[in-house]
């Protein structure tokens, strides 16, 4: 027994010998072969005479080559070369803690006995010192340096909150992103002096008034008096501001057209401050650049043009007419021969009139009194051709008092409109309707194709609205559903005179369940819309149709109506658009009458027309004449009052008008006695909008007892 305990302890010793010889041998493996230094040269000869095999030429292992514990082997490992080594074995350096890639333990090659005494220890490596980190590279600047110290006040100027040149903050933001892009470098000057670029800027701002505008709205400051950096960052700043106005207002115009009525609205288009400088600063011509945000509009470029012309009769000798009796024209009759009286101020009324026809004749002949009666009409006058004390006056008066102020005027109406007034896949294609002058036409690739005249509506509260809608279909045989506004102020009022008149009329009367009524005139030759009815879905609820009245086209003012536009011959006026739409089907006016009927028909159009309801009291007719048409709604005087006498408040900024409302007002009840279209007294059907245009959902009102409904079509 005691022997085989000797045996066991001798077992034991021996297998922590090997343990210990197996732990020292892997830590001198792992370890580089320079990590022990020679102990002498015979060591290093006899390692030299041993052969060493040569590495094998085997591919560098994978990821997949190593499995996920062997990794933590390598700390086990590290931990054993910590422990007490067997004497005579020379101590082993401390290696720095360091992440070491399997492919670099795998493929590094063995160091050659001759490199073994210059290698650099572990050690040495670990003190290196870390390399320092790359840094920014400098910016160069873009700026000249003549330029360097505008640059540098420019950036102080845009940098303080303070800075009183751009009201918008839109403009604003715009010209500190433009200067920021270019390292503040001044765009107008370069070394102080007036660029290509300022020039031309410079040059379109002080022809404003060329363009109806104000150049006292744009100033330019004096460059030739700046000569530091101060002044000349001020006026860089200064010409950029009134740059920007005049683009805007250009384009847009002085006023917002809310600020004459309620009842005008258009499409907005203002400019983007970023576009602009952007366009100004890369044209090569930045006066034509700038130009280019005027109304590019045959009808702007003509009245334009005829503002020049009324300038220009201003800068020559003042003619003045002299008082004296009253001269009448009167033309031959059986009984009596022509009477054109003879005065000496006769060829000064000539040349203040632009009557080019015997320029030096004295006889008042039918010319001149055409020319007088003109005038008159103008400035609102009775037009009599007579040349009496008042119209006298009234020649002699400035022109800017009149005529050129009305030109102004229209121009900024001009503005309003947007820039496209047609269907571009149609040939531009559109239609155009002035109030004032009761026409109507179409256009197609920059002519009239068909022109008719109009009827428009009563001045106030009936007034004919400005806008620009598009045009979507046309109806044949449609029913009138009668505007709210007709029913609670005109139709209730006569409900209550006497209870039938409406059935006399023709009208339904239906009561909806929230209380309100709706009054109806089915298809027919009486109906008030006639045959055609011409739809631009829009918030006046107006539109453009036939009327059985035709005798009101005769007359020279046509305003009578409740706000919708009654046409001349809708059946011609039916056929051009829908040639212009689709010319494949070839629409006639005797194509359209053939639809007169009983049944609502729809023709919808493939591509909408544009519609442009305009109030023109100044515009260059085709035959290249300036016309001035009477103010009948006021719209002239309203806007010289805000343009003459506004300069403080912002005439730019939208007004907020009260929508039209079309509920029930108080107290309108309905008298006793009053048949409604049914038996059922209440009807949910769609809204005035919705019978009038259409909508998501049409339903057809109910139809009277006896009479079947009326059907309704769509091509």
């Amino acid at each position: 027994m005691r022997d085989c305990s000797n045996r066991a302890g001798f077992d034991r010793v021996l297998m922590a010998v090997a343990a210990t010889f197996l732990t020292v041998s892997a830590t001198s493996a792992l370890a580089a072969p320079s990590d022990t230094p020679r102990a002498s040269a015979a060591e290093l000869a006899i390692d030299a005479a041993i052969p060493r095999p040569e590495p094998a030429n085997v591919p560098p292992p994978t990821i997949g080559d190593f499995k996920m514990d062997s990794t933590s082997a390598v700390p086990d490992a590290a931990k054993a070369t910590e422990k007490p080594v067997e004497p005579g074995t020379a101590p082993k350096a401390a290696e720095p803690k360091t992440d070491i890639k399997p492919t670099e333990n795998v493929t590094a090659p063995a160091v050659k006995p001759s490199d073994a005494a210059t290698t650099t220890p572990p050690a040495a490596t670990a003190t290196a010192p870390a390399p320092e980190p790359a840094k920014e590279p400098v910016k160069v600047s873009t700026v000249a340096p003549a330029d360097q110290p505008v640059a540098d006040r420019l950036r102080d100027m845009l940098g303080a909150k303070s800075l009183r040149y751009f009201d918008r903050k839109n403009e604003r933001a715009a010209v500190e992103k433009f200067y920021s892009t270019r390292d503040y470098a001044p765009q107008w000057t370069q070394a102080g002096k007036l660029t290509d670029s300022g020039k031309g800027v410079i040059a379109r701002l002080k022809d404003a008034a060329a363009e109806g505008l104000n150049p006292a709205d744009y100033p330019v400051p004096d460059f030739a008096a700046a000569t530091s950096p101060d002044q000349l960052a001020e006026a860089e700043l200064k010409l950029t501001a009134s740059m920007l106005d005049y683009a805007r207002q250009a384009q847009s115009g002085r006023m917002h057209w809310s600020q004459v009525a309620a009842d005008i609205q258009y499409p907005e288009h203002p400019t983007d401050p970023a576009e602009v400088l952007a366009n100004i600063s890369t044209a090569k011509d930045a006066s034509a650049a700038l130009d280019g945000y005027n109304p590019p509009h045959k009808l702007y470029k003509d009245l334009k043009a005829k503002l020049a012309e009324l300038r220009g009769q201003g800068d020559g000798p003042m003619i003045h007419i002299a008082e004296g009796p009253a001269l009448a024209y009167k033309a031959a009759t059986k009984k009596q021969g022509e009477v054109a009286p003879e005065d000496p101020r006769v060829p000064q009324l000539r040349a203040k009139l632009g009557v080019a026809e015997n320029p030096d004749g004295t006889h008042y002949d039918a010319k001149v009194a055409a020319a007088v009666r003109k005038f008159q009409e103008s400035v609102d006058l009775k037009p009599t051709g007579v040349l009496d004390d008042r119209t006298v006056k009234a020649i002699n008066s400035p022109k800017r008092d009149r005529q050129i102020d009305i030109v102004l005027v229209n121009l900024e109406r001009l503005r309003w409109l947007p820039r496209q007034l047609g269907a571009a896949s149609l040939g531009n294609a559109y239609v155009i309707l002035n109030v004032p002058d009761f026409t109507l036409k179409v256009m197609q690739n920059g002519a009239p194709v068909w022109t008719t005249r109009v009827v428009t509506g009563k001045p106030g509260k009936h007034a004919t609205p400005m806008l620009t809608e598009t045009m979507k279909f046309i109806t044949v045989n449609p029913t009138w559903n009668v505007p709210p506004s007709i029913i609670y102020n005109e139709y209730l009022p006569a409900l209550q005179q006497d209870p039938t008149v409406l059935d006399r009329m023709g009208l339904r009367l239906e009561r909806r369940r929230d209380g309100s009524i709706h009054i109806s005139q089915p298809p027919g030759e009486a109906n008030a819309l006639g045959r055609i009815r011409f739809n631009f879905p829009n918030k006046f609820l107006v539109y453009q149709h036939d009327t059985p009245d035709k005798h009101l086209f005769a007359k020279e003012e046509r305003a009578f109506s409740h706000g919708c536009m009654r046409v001349q011959n809708p059946d011609q006026y039916a056929s051009t658009l829908l040639n212009i739409t689709m010319p494949n089907e070839r629409y006639t006016p005797e194509k359209i009458r053939s639809m007169y009927g009983r049944s609502e028909i729809d023709l919808k159009f493939p591509t909408p027309i544009p519609v442009n309801i305009t109030y023109q009291t100044a515009f260059v007719d085709d035959a290249g004449k300036l016309q001035i048409r009477k103010d009948i709604y006021g719209r002239d005087a309203a806007m010289i009052a805000l343009l003459k006498n506004s300069r403080s408040r912002d005439l730019e900024a939208m007004v907020a008008h009260a929508q039209p409302s079309y509920s029930r007002p108080a107290g309108s009840s309905l008298p006793a006695g009053v048949n409604f279209a049914s038996d059922n007294s209440f009807s949910s059907g769609p809204s005035f909008f919705e019978r009038l245009f259409g909508g998501p959902s049409p339903m057809t009102p109910p139809a009277p007892i006896g009479r079947r409904p009326q059907p309704r079509f769509t091509r």
